[in-house]
């Protein structure tokens, strides 16, 4: 495959792109887009796995986010969180760079990143305080028109303080240097009032005005789920007409498991 240099203005595209995703793309410490170089066979030898994404709204082409085992061993470690899931806002910042979007992006061996492009293709660096972390892949037919005006990058946060590995937060993603990785992805949370077993045959005879009785006394505290897993108990209230729930207990890991 012949590789070229890229122009000024398709190089400024990249770089905007590599921005966006460095904005977003869970890291313990601040990524920069620093360089950008024709994708080579030996591009994935660094890193640990790969999350790949076509391009739509009018767009053909390809991207995809090498990344190291930091981020592969928290998402690995984190109940409920994937790699591509851990992705996908990253690969959304760049669509919206190029001018399209990304549609939903699948986990591939870094290895095998490459071979998902139909032809060249740049990568750009993504860097740290300690080098390189990460890379992004971009077809380069969708460099090719340059960037009329290219959006800022979101900002991005300072990372939190790790709280102790035995500690509720902790364990969904195994380590304190895991969470600082995954401190900017969204995590589903649930308030669970109880629950209750049905045959099929009750599930299909419920109507309105039938009441469902759950397996728990009326003033028990409610769960709090994050991403399936038990980490806290409270008292639900209302705030401004809305549903509240005020903790008042959380979950030691040996009572939750």
């Amino acid at each position: 495959m012949t590789t070229t240099p890229l122009a000024a203005p398709a190089e400024h595209l990249a770089l905007a792109a590599g921005e966006a995703a460095a904005a977003v793309l869970p890291a313990a410490d601040l990524l920069t887009a620093s360089t950008t170089a024709p994708a080579g066979p030996d591009i994935a030898a660094p890193y640990a796995g790969a999350v790949v994404a076509a391009l739509a709204g009018g767009l053909d082409g390809t991207v995809a986010l090498l990344v190291g085992q930091e981020l592969v061993h928290a998402v690995e470690s984190g109940p409920g969180i994937d790699l591509a899931g851990a992705a996908q806002p990253a690969l959304d910042a760049v669509g919206a760079v190029l001018g399209g979007s990304a549609q939903v992006g699948r986990v591939v061996p870094a290895a095998l990143a490459l071979a998902q492009f139909a032809g060249p293709c740049t990568a750009v660096t993504l860097t740290d305080g300690r080098g390189p972390a990460a890379v992004l892949l971009v077809s380069d037919g969708l460099l090719a028109s340059g960037a009329p005006s290219l959006p800022a990058p979101a900002p991005v946060a300072a990372p939190a303080a790790a709280p102790a590995a035995g500690s509720p937060a902790g364990r969904l993603v195994g380590s304190s240097r895991g969470l600082e990785v995954l401190h900017g992805v969204d995590m589903e949370v649930t308030v669970e009032l109880g629950r209750s077993r049905l045959t099929v045959r009750e599930l299909l005879a419920l109507a309105p005005g039938q009441v469902l009785e759950l397996d728990r006394a009326a003033g028990s505290p409610a769960d709090l789920l994050v991403n399936g897993l038990l980490i806290a108990r409270g008292e639900v209230v209302v705030v401004d007409e809305d549903f509240g729930l005020r903790i008042t207990e959380i979950v030691d890991e040996s009572v939750a498991s």
